[in-house]
């Protein structure tokens, strides 16, 4: 999915895809349940890079239905709506998330905010999703 840049929304949410820490990923449950979760994420050419901690709800859910969406919080007025639907995917073989520069610039702070150093996030959220957006919706 391209998102046209040319529009105010689109630029908007090329801005927001950027600089955002966090988007909620929301994935479906067995039983038709929406499970939302608020994650940190980087923005790899057309597709959403998230790290993950192993067995979690979310990745079980994906494994059983990979469509997923992804959305930022509006303003307190419900204005900047952005909801990007699309296609997860877990990588078994990707790189750990001290080996992706951009992200580590984009989670430095937020990483030591966890008592963490770099190799420990990345030993700890080990387990990558990577999202294909496929629609974009909002205003």
């Amino acid at each position: 999915m391209q998102i046209d840049i040319s529009t105010e929304f689109g630029h908007r949410v090329a801005h927001r895809l950027i600089e955002d820490r966090i988007i909620w990923l929301t994935t479906v449950g067995a039983s038709g349940i929406p499970y939302p979760s608020p994650v940190w994420f980087l923005l790899e050419g057309d597709s959403v890079l998230i790290y993950s901690e192993p067995n979690t709800t979310k990745l079980k859910n994906i494994a059983r239905n990979p469509r997923v969406s992804l959305n930022f919080n509006s303003t307190a007025d419900g204005a900047d709506v952005v909801v990007i639907t699309g296609i997860a995917a877990i990588e078994p073989d990707a790189v750990l998330a001290n080996a992706v520069p951009a992200y580590l610039q984009k989670y430095t702070v937020g990483i030591a905010s966890l008592g963490m150093t770099d190799e420990q996030f990345a030993t700890t959220y080990f387990t990558a999703i990577r999202v294909t957006p496929l629609k974009l919706r909002g205003f």
